[in-house]
């Protein structure tokens, strides 16, 4: 069953608990009750929102995250729960053994990926999706060319075919879409990593002793592309501000119907797919990665 996302914007709700029910309150008027087990995401967008204690513990133990956005009302936090796996020691273990090659191999599969569905979000035999494509079969173990930035600047030079754009999280629309898109997938990912008994801090390319999701960073890179296409719908429709309709956009990716090897469903069910491969290639040494990728 696919995990439900809810989202506090338009009011200050108290986030409360009552028999296994989580419970949205205003001036004393019950908004909406959901199970606490039927949700994946919680995401608060409101300064005046608050919590009790228990409805925390509960989404906590029922393996749902929460994102806390800023005044900017893009996400500033994450609370995940404690991996409650029986294999978790060794999950770890075969995480933190992982040899050197078998990394590279895996962040090479993962940046060809990443390159190839940019290509697709660019016009049909234009000269940047050809290019794109020539450059996905030019990586090489570990990346060292860094070809996936030669493909950036081809890509986000196209990409809003035509128009002027500059890929900076501080810069002007459509960035701040992009920002948010990105955010809540990056959540999603590390819900999963966590579920898994994986630690998302050890990364495969990414690493920085102050980023507690490296490898949920490293696993976004052939999902930023859904993304893009929502930003670039958004920005095409005259949509510049990062408003409740505009979040919605990005909330329903992780609903959309996505393909993970020969098996289809809601991107949500498909990170879970794409992190257990990456156990599966942990354990066995082999790079096996299935990445999800969206259904026409």
């Amino acid at each position: 069953m696919i995990k439900r996302t809810v989202e506090i914007s338009r009011e200050p709700a108290h986030v409360t608990v009552e028999l296994d029910q989580l419970v949205l309150e205003h001036n004393g008027q019950q908004l909406g009750r959901i199970p606490c087990e039927d949700l994946g995401l919680l995401l608060v967008d409101h300064q005046g929102a608050s919590y009790s204690h228990a409805a925390l513990a509960a989404l906590m133990r029922c393996d749902a995250t929460v994102v806390v956005c800023g005044r900017d009302h893009l996400p500033a936090g994450i609370l995940l729960p404690l991996a409650d796996h029986n294999q978790v020691v060794w999950r770890i273990r075969d995480q933190v053994n992982i040899s050197k090659p078998l990394r590279k191999q895996l962040w090479k599969q993962l940046v060809q990926a990443k390159i190839v569905a940019q290509a697709e979000n660019l016009a049909d035999s234009s000269a940047p999706r050809a290019k794109l494509r020539a450059l996905a079969a030019e990586v090489r173990s570990g990346d060292p060319a860094n070809v996936e930035a030669r493909a950036a600047k081809v890509y986000w030079s196209a990409w809003l075919d035509g128009e002027t754009f500059r890929r900076d999280p501080d810069g002007e629309p459509p960035n701040h879409f992009l920002n948010y898109g990105y955010a809540v997938l990056r959540a999603s990912l590390a819900r999963a990593l966590v579920a898994a008994g994986l630690l998302p801090a050890l990364g495969l390319h990414h690493h920085n002793r102050a980023n507690a999701f490296c490898l949920a960073d490293d696993l976004i890179e052939p999902l930023r592309p859904m993304v893009d296409a929502a930003a670039r719908d958004l920005h095409q429709q005259g949509r510049r501000n990062l408003d409740r309709p505009a979040k919605a956009v990005m909330l329903d990716l992780l609903a959309a119907r996505c393909a993970v090897a020969e098996q289809t469903g809601p991107l949500m069910v498909g990170l879970h797919r794409m992190v257990a491969s990456l156990v599966r290639s942990y354990e066995t040494g082999q790079a096996v990665l299935e990445i999800p990728v969206l259904c026409d």
